[in-house]
């Protein structure tokens, strides 16, 4: 049993070191140290990162973009942590929810109560992003709504808003009151979704933001916000202040886009992106060669599809990392777990409460609480992945180990057994089923939770995945989907594969499910030898003999 507990340790640490090049993260690469730039999880943001990006770059500075790492909470932390060094946010957005407890009011000096943050702010980019309620505009002329004062006569309309907007103090809940809104059916969703959500009719009116390029492209209307609700929205840079410092070109770069971009250049660029299908890459290109700045030699010439294919095996390296390096730590920390659980009860209630309640922790806030301890990239992914996988394989090594009938104990006693070797020869092969079982949940359940890491730049599956709902494109979502489910899959059947090396073949027989390996050579009994004896354990040999 304990050669056989070696060989799947040792196949899963092979695996594992094989895919763990991948998981240094080159934005801490201590000789290079480059600037982050860093983007939320939606088109514009994307764009605006990459601007700054590719600027960077072609005026010689070292820069990288962590492209959507999630909403404003994640990269504020992150900006404050130091993990990322500028992204592109909204001077309402900074107002109501980063300085909300501040109590700013729209002509505040914003410049100045971030830098006691230490973070610095750019002015205007040149366009104002601001919220609007948008509706269908066949629906919304059926029904007379033409203000979102009108929304209160019409008590049944389903709703649905971006999930940061409906937690924002600024966003659904100043609506609700601002407007008396009468509506209790209220969804959340990721916003790129809320437009499919719309089109359908499955709610009749969302948030959006006013350079959306699917406002025209769904015949949608903003609907007049006669009470004034929503404050402006000017796009600016946020950026460490120390980092100006130690950057030099980083304050120019950011200098130079000041008052640059226009609100129709940016709905042409969300345009180019979200309905010509041109990569955010390469429309920030184009839009740095519209005010003289040559990025030739960023490679955007490749469609978007072409970038997911060219980065395939990378992230296939990155998404087995996230998968096999927890569950390494799952094995070696659970099993041991699990075993003092069955051993010592009262132990056992109290690690197997802790374990389930960290269980129950939603996985983003899991992720956003460990970016101060552990930054963004594969670090707090990893440690996400590990609070995750610990519960099935604990509790199955737990509850395998308690099922071992009681006679079988006290007959191992009687015979005077150790504890160490009654734990070896027998509780374990008899526990081995369900022990196999919970590492087999921990690996499947981890194929998927990994791809929720792509939110806070791990890569893997995930991020192609987080490209397709971007982009409201199927056949990126499947690009990011298939490979997962392939992987569980194959997971699955390696664990089927794993079993004759694991469970006894006595236990199996019993079971019905003996397989062709390690199958004695006879059917006759006496072809049973000792050491057979020996590895079958006592308790399963006398189940055989007394068929």
């Amino acid at each position: 049993m304990i050669t056989n507990l070696k060989v799947v340790l040792l196949s899963l640490l092979v695996g594992g070191s094989l895919t763990a090049v991948s998981a240094t993260d080159p934005s801490h690469d201590k000789h290079d140290k480059p600037l982050v730039v860093a983007s939320k999880n939606f088109t514009e943001a994307v764009i605006l990162g990459e601007v700054l990006t590719q600027l960077l770059m072609a005026e010689g500075s070292a820069a990288v973009h962590r492209v959507s790492l999630g909403g404003t909470p994640l990269l504020w932390k992150a900006l404050l942590a130091g993990d990322i060094d500028a992204y592109g946010d909204y001077t309402g957005t900074i107002i109501g929810e980063i300085l909300a407890k501040e109590h700013l009011g729209q002509g505040a000096d914003l410049a100045a109560v971030l830098a006691a943050y230490g973070v610095g702010m750019t002015r205007s980019l040149g366009f104002n992003n601001t919220y609007i309620v948008g509706m269908r505009a066949d629906r919304a002329a059926a029904l007379g709504v033409h203000r979102i004062s009108d929304l209160a006569k019409h008590p049944e309309l389903p709703l649905g808003f971006c999930s940061e907007f409906i937690d924002r103090s600024d966003g659904w809940p100043m609506l609700r009151d601002r407007y008396s809104l009468p509506q209790s059916k209220v969804v959340g969703m990721e916003h790129q979704i809320t437009y499919r959500a719309l089109a359908s009719g499955d709610i009749a009116a969302t948030n959006l933001y006013s350079t959306d390029a699917e406002i025209k492209a769904y015949n949608i209307i903003g609907l007049e916000d006669d009470r004034h609700v929503f404050a402006d929205y000017q796009a600016v840079y946020l950026y460490r202040l120390d980092a100006a410092k130690r950057s030099p070109g980083l304050l120019p770069a950011l200098r130079h886009l000041e008052d640059r971009i226009r609100e129709p250049t940016m709905v042409a660029m969300n345009a180019a992106v979200r309905l010509d299908h041109l990569s955010e890459a390469k429309v920030a290109a184009e839009f740095l060669k519209s005010i003289g700045i040559k990025a030739d030699h960023i490679n955007t010439h490749r469609d978007r599809y072409q970038q997911i294919i060219a980065r395939l095996g990378a992230d296939t390296r990155r998404h087995l990392a996230l998968v096999f390096l927890p569950l390494l730590l799952n094995i070696a920390v659970g099993v041991p777990l699990g075993i003092a659980a069955a051993r010592w009860p009262n132990f056992g209630r109290l690690a197997l409460g802790a374990v389930g309640v960290a269980q129950t922790i939603p996985s983003l806030a899991m992720l956003v609480f460990l970016i101060p301890l552990l930054g963004v990239g594969y670090s707090p992914a990893l440690a996400g992945l590990f609070i995750y996988g610990l519960l099935p394989i604990m509790k199955n090594t737990y509850l395998g180990l308690d099922s071992v009938p009681l006679h079988l104990r006290e007959s191992a006693d009687a015979l005077g057994l150790s504890r160490l070797y009654r734990l070896r020869a027998l509780e374990l092969p008899l526990a081995s089923p369900m022990i196999l079982a919970g590492i087999k949940i921990t690996a499947v359940l981890n194929v998927g939770t990994a791809t929720i890491g792509a939110i806070i730049g791990a890569g893997g599956f995930g991020e192609t995945i987080l490209a397709g709902v971007r982009h409201d494109d199927m056949t990126l979502l499947l690009m990011g989907a298939v490979p997962a489910a392939i992987l569980a899959l194959l997971i699955q059947a390696g664990y089927g594969l794993l079993e004759p090396w694991i469970v006894p073949y006595g236990l199996r027989l019993s079971q019905g499910r003996a397989g062709r390996r390690y199958r004695p050579k006879s059917d006759d009994r006496s072809a049973i030898t000792e050491s057979d004896r020996a590895a079958w354990s006592p308790a399963i040999f006398s189940s055989l003999s007394n068929e």
